[in-house]
């Protein structure tokens, strides 16, 4: 079970559905905010939103350059990125917390003037849709 704050409720990555929708997901691979095991019908959450200029170009630099922090599909898209792992998650070392602090944010801030596509409070993700809220 997660345990603090940013775990729970920053992003550890994002994602891609099979529908070309993006989703933040927290270090659990749910959506931000839920920490349970609990199921939660995604069905009538908005939690997938479509980015139209969310570029391969720009998740590989979401990722730091780093094919290791990525995911990709037998088209050899990227279809996840992930934000820090073990080794650069600011709430595990203190010793250099404060670089690490700003390489986490400073791909939110990146990421964060994307715009999105259509009304984001009115969509509704199909009860098809697979985000797969599994680790791989």
């Amino acid at each position: 079970m997660l345990s603090n704050f940013f775990r729970i409720n920053l992003p550890y990555g994002i994602k891609r559905d099979n529908q070309g929708n993006w989703i933040a997901f927290n270090r659990e691979y749910k959506p931000l905010g839920f920490y349970t095991g609990s199921i939660f019908n995604e069905s009538v959450l908005p939690l997938a939103v479509k980015y139209p200029k969310l570029s391969q170009d720009l998740l590989f630099v979401l990722s730091g350059e780093n094919e290791k922090m990525i995911s990709r599909d037998e088209k050899g898209e990227i279809v996840k990125v992930w934000f820090y792992d073990d080794s650069t998650n600011p709430t595990n070392h203190r010793s250099n917390a404060e670089s690490l602090w700003e390489n986490y944010f400073s791909k939110l801030k990146y990421i964060s003037n994307i715009e999105s596509k259509g009304d984001l409070y009115d969509f509704r993700i199909p009860a098809t849709c697979d985000f797969g809220w599994s680790q791989s």
